[in-house]
């Protein structure tokens, strides 16, 4: 006996919106629609039909210390205010301290680095032997070429290709970092972080530059660390060379301090291992704060922002700002 099947045309309307639905959370959308379907709830007439791209979603990683430097724990979503040009924004979501990671190692591999690079790889090895099961690191370096020497992984030993680079060439610092920072965006953690190892300035880059790489870090979201490896000698130098060291640590310093990162200055490389330290332990006891903009604007322009704290004796250390997204 054959069936027969019957659809209500209501049926059918429920069918496509959710086949809309379905297909729309696949292209990133978050929307919120109604469905015309038996039961349900019939919205308010003031609240309206919202489509927000998550690319929208400013991602802000806080450290808060007291006046002795030690790190402030217990705090809440409450306890913290973000102001966009001066605007107060609601907090979306709130991630206390021990929320996972994921880093990149970045090491100068060029010629003047050669006589120091055993040091950078004991260090490295050091900080992904100190990371926890649901943390991530990946590992490049860069002289006259990018190199990738390790995808995120978060086993806790460092590539045997490390142990065999050799230090040679010039030095491609931006294009590994935006190369590192590409790599990062795609990651699911929301606290990301970039570990930058060198002992000079950037000379050879092809396709990216400082204010590119500024501009895509700030954008991202990630916090950079850099440990700069520069001697003090070379001040004895020619007036290039001393003009070319002040400009590379220069750079380091305002990646960090833009990016709400630390710098750390070990010439002979003897600091590197204890400020690897220091770094896991601070990625272990920060916040992590969201938030949608009051400014909906898509106009690419420089958003200034600053956290605070409401208790006293406590300090925060966050990203000065971002570019707005455009289009």
């Amino acid at each position: 006996m054959p069936i027969r099947l019957s659809f209500k045309a209501s049926n059918l309307r429920a069918l496509f919106y959710r086949a809309l639905l379905y297909r729309l959370a696949l292209a990133g959308l978050t929307v919120s629609l109604l469905l015309p379907v038996a039961g349900a709830q019939k919205k308010a007439p003031d609240q309206d039909d919202a489509i927000k791209l998550h690319s929208d979603l400013v991602v802000l990683t806080v450290t808060v210390t007291d006046t002795a430097g030690q790190y402030a724990h217990g705090l809440k979503d409450k306890d913290f205010t973000i102001l966009e040009d001066g605007s107060p924004q609601t907090v979306h979501s709130f991630f206390a301290e021990e929320a996972p990671f994921a880093a990149t190692i970045l090491m100068d591999m060029s010629a003047s680095m050669e006589g120091k690079f055993g040091l950078v790889r004991a260090a490295a090895a050091s900080f992904i032997d100190q990371i926890r099961a649901d943390d991530q690191v990946a590992v490049y370096g860069f002289n006259n070429k990018v190199r990738l020497y390790q995808e995120f992984t978060n086993v806790r030993d460092i590539s045997e290709y490390v142990w065999e680079a050799e230090a040679e060439g010039n030095t491609r610092l931006y294009d590994c970092m935006s190369d590192a920072i590409d790599a990062l965006v795609k990651r699911e953690e929301k606290r990301r972080a970039v570990l930058l190892i060198s002992d000079g300035w950037d000379s050879s880059s092809q396709k990216a530059t400082l204010d590119s790489v500024m501009k895509k870090t700030l954008g991202a979201g990630v916090v950079v660390y850099s440990l700069d490896l520069t001697d003090k000698d070379i001040l004895n130098g020619s007036t290039q060379q001393i003009v070319l060291l002040r400009r590379g640590r220069k750079e380091m310093q305002d990646f960090a301090s833009q990016t709400g990162g630390r710098y750390i200055h070990s010439p002979q490389g003897d600091k590197l291992e204890e400020g690897f330290v220091q770094i896991v332990d601070e990625l272990r006891n920060q916040y992590t704060l969201t938030y949608y903009p009051t400014n909906q604007k898509r106009d690419g322009r420089w958003r200034k922002l600053s956290v605070a704290v409401g208790r006293q004796g406590l300090s925060t250390r966050s990203r000065r700002g971002y570019y707005a997204p455009k289009g």
